[in-house]
């Protein structure tokens, strides 16, 4: 259990869970009303910190820049709903203690007065309207009345925005194999036979030779064979590029707001 002193200085920490990760800010410590010392911590969670947990002080223990404690996120969300009016009740009390298992004095004494509270138990106990002060008319049981006024407050609700990782994309090359068909001219040769006949041009060369004899006349052909090469050509570049579209989400939260009724007779 951390000393009174200790406790206190919290104030606007971060609280971290068992595992370390961030659970909210501590916005308040409540000590006990019979005993003076720590026993809650009101810890602002969720966005902006706008919802209020609380969390027991036996166990916390401060730690590098925040103050750590052995419960974790979903346990803290789920604690019993309680009204941030400056006092824990019996019942509220015995419902916390509850819900983080620890064991609980069925004593007749309010705990959970915020640090720097200075009413005394016949304040606490009572209308916290000071006697006699002048001016005000009726009983006020939730605070000091001041006036003759009364003030109406009530939630706004700020929105913002958190960034995220939404997915991953990548670029990955690999090779497939595809057949192509084309087409290309070849040449090749064939035989002709031609004839002639006797000429005086040619009668020479006719009459050359014995007269009857066996010969034979060879001629090569050739013929054109397709080649196929085969070269690498760049075609395109292409990368990963990201693009920011805006796009209208609807956010629907419960706010609460107070609201001032008359009741009485005498209007004018």
């Amino acid at each position: 259990m951390p000393t009174t002193e200790e406790a206190t200085s919290w104030r606007g920490l971060d609280a971290h869970g068992a595992d370390g990760e961030k659970l909210g800010t501590i916005s308040e410590i409540y000590l006990d009303a019979d005993t003076g010392q720590p026993e809650w911590a009101a810890i602002k969670t969720g966005w902006f910190g706008a919802k209020l947990s609380f969390a027991p002080l036996a166990e916390a223990t401060h730690a590098g820049d925040g103050v750590r404690f052995p419960y974790g996120k979903d346990q803290l969300k789920g604690a019993p709903s309680v009204e941030s009016d400056g006092q824990l009740s019996q019942v509220e009390e015995a419902a916390l203690y509850r819900h983080y298992g620890l064991d609980y004095s069925d004593a007749p004494s309010d705990s959970g007065l915020p640090t720097g509270d200075t009413r005394t138990e016949s304040d606490r106990s009572g209308d916290p309207t000071p006697d006699g002060t002048p001016g005000v008319v009726g009983n006020d049981v939730s605070g000091p009345e001041t006036d003759q006024a009364m003030t109406r407050s009530e939630e706004e609700l700020r929105v913002g925005t958190t960034s995220r990782e939404a997915g991953r994309a990548r670029l990955k090359k690999h090779v497939v194999t595809e057949q192509v068909q084309t087409t290309v001219p070849v040449q090749r040769e064939e035989i002709r036979v031609e004839r002639e006949p006797i000429t005086d041009a040619n009668v020479d060369h006719a009459l050359d030779g014995p007269a009857i004899s066996e010969e034979e006349h060879e001629v090569v052909l050739h013929e054109e064979q397709p080649v196929v090469e085969k070269r690498v050509v760049p075609k395109e570049r292409v990368r990963l590029d990201t693009d920011t579209v805006t796009e209208e989400r609807r956010i629907s939260e419960d706010v609460r707001k107070e609201q001032i009724d008359f009741d009485g007779d005498g209007t004018r």
